[in-house]
C-alpha cells in the first residue's frame, strides 16, 4: 500500500479531500476516490480536489502561460466534473497553506479547471471567484422530486457545470423534499445535472440585494450542504423569473451557510461571481 497525504476542507459545508500533486504523479482510480470520500469507510467528503501544475497532467485542458495550477475535481463517486464553485475557493486556500502560491488580500490568482480558467480574489472574509460567462439552457425541463407532490418545470443553466433549477411554492415544500434519491429530469441532460430547489425570501429584495434559500442534489455526490455553482445557477434562474428590474446582487442561504452571487458586465458578455468562506479543517495521511 502507498501513503497519501491529504487535507480536509470545506466551503459552507461542501467538503473536500485535497491532495497536492505538483508533478502529476498520483493516479487515483474512481474506486479509490469513492472510498476516500466515503463517510463510513474513508475520510468522508463531497468530492476530491487535486492540485497539479499546468502541463503536468495530460488529462487537463490546454493551459495558459499565465496560469500555474490545474484543479482536478472529482465527485464523491469518482466521476469527473467540470468545476466546483465552493471547491475553487477551498482549493485556493489549500495552495496558500501548502506554500504553493502567494495571494495578498485584494490580489487575484488564475486557476485552470475543466470548465476553463477561473480568477479567484482574496477578500477580507474569504474568496470571490469569477466563474466567467454563464449559459441559459432550456426552460422546458420537467423535474420530479421525491416528497414534492407534482412535477415542476425547471430552468437549465450552465456555469459551466450543468444545473436545473426548480422553484418551490412554500417553506414546507422546501423542507419536505426528499433528496436522498436523485430527482428525475425529462428530458434527461446528456451529462446529467445538479438540481437546485429554490424558495425566494419574502420580500425578495432588501437594500438592493435579492435573497433566496436553496437545497441541492449534486450528480455523483447526492444532497450536499452547499453547492457553489448551484447557488449561482439558482440566483440566475430566480432573476430570470423575477423579470426586468431584478438586482444583480444576491444572497443565497444553503444548509451550510450563506454565499454571495453577483452578475456583472465583461468584454465577452455577462459574468457571474461567487463569494464565500473557505476553511481547512485538518491534514493527515491515509493508506491507499
Amino acid at each position: 500500500m502507498a501513503e497519501l497525504r491529504f487535507t480536509k476542507g470545506h466551503g459552507t459545508g461542501n467538503d473536500f479531500v485535497l491532495v497536492a500533486d505538483p508533478d502529476g504523479e498520483i493516479d487515483l482510480a474512481p474506486s479509490e476516490i469513492a472510498r476516500l470520500c466515503d463517510r463510513h469507510l474513508g475520510i468522508g467528503a463531497d468530492g476530491l480536489l487535486r492540485a497539479v501544475r499546468v502541463g503536468a497532467d495530460s488529462s487537463a485542458p490546454a493551459g495558459d502561460p499565465d496560469v500555474d495550477w490545474f484543479m482536478d475535481y472529482r465527485n464523491a463517486d469518482g466521476s469527473v466534473a467540470e468545476m466546483c464553485g465552493n471547491g475553487i475557493r477551498v482549493f485556493t486556500a489549500f495552495l496558500l497553506q501548502e506554500g504553493l502560491a502567494e495571494l495578498p488580500h485584494g490580489a487575484s490568482i488564475a486557476i485552470l479547471t475543466r470548465g476553463g480558467v477561473m480568477t479567484v480574489q482574496r477578500t477580507a472574509t474569504g474568496f470571490a471567484a469569477d466563474l466567467g460567462r454563464w449559459t441559459r439552457g432550456s426552460d422546458d425541463v420537467a423535474v420530479r422530486v421525491a416528497g414534492v407532490d407534482v412535477v415542476r418545470p425547471g430552468q437549465a443553466i450552465d456555469v459551466p457545470n450543468p444545473h436545473v433549477v426548480v422553484a418551490l411554492g412554500d417553506d414546507e415544500e422546501l423542507a419536505g423534499a426528499d433528496l436522498t434519491a436523485p430527482p428525475v429530469l425529462d428530458p434527461p441532460p446528456p451529462a446529467g445535472a445538479n438540481v437546485e430547489l429554490v424558495r425566494p425570501e419574502d420580500p425578495l429584495v432588501v437594500d438592493g440585494v435579492a435573497r433566496i434559500r436553496m437545497r441541492v442534489h449534486e450528480r455523483g455526490s447526492g444532497e450536499t450542504l452547499s453547492c457553489g455553482t448551484g447557488a449561482v445557477a439558482a440566483a440566475l434562474a430566480t432573476r430570470i423569473w423575477a423579470g426586468t428590474g431584478a438586482p444583480d446582487d444576491w444572497r443565497v442561504t444553503v444548509p451550510g451557510g450563506v454565499l454571495g452571487v453577483r452578475m456583472f458586465a465583461a468584454e465577452d458578455g455577462e459574468h457571474v461571481s461567487l463569494s464565500g468562506p473557505a476553511e481547512l479543517v485538518y491534514s493527515g495521511v491515509v493508506e491507499i
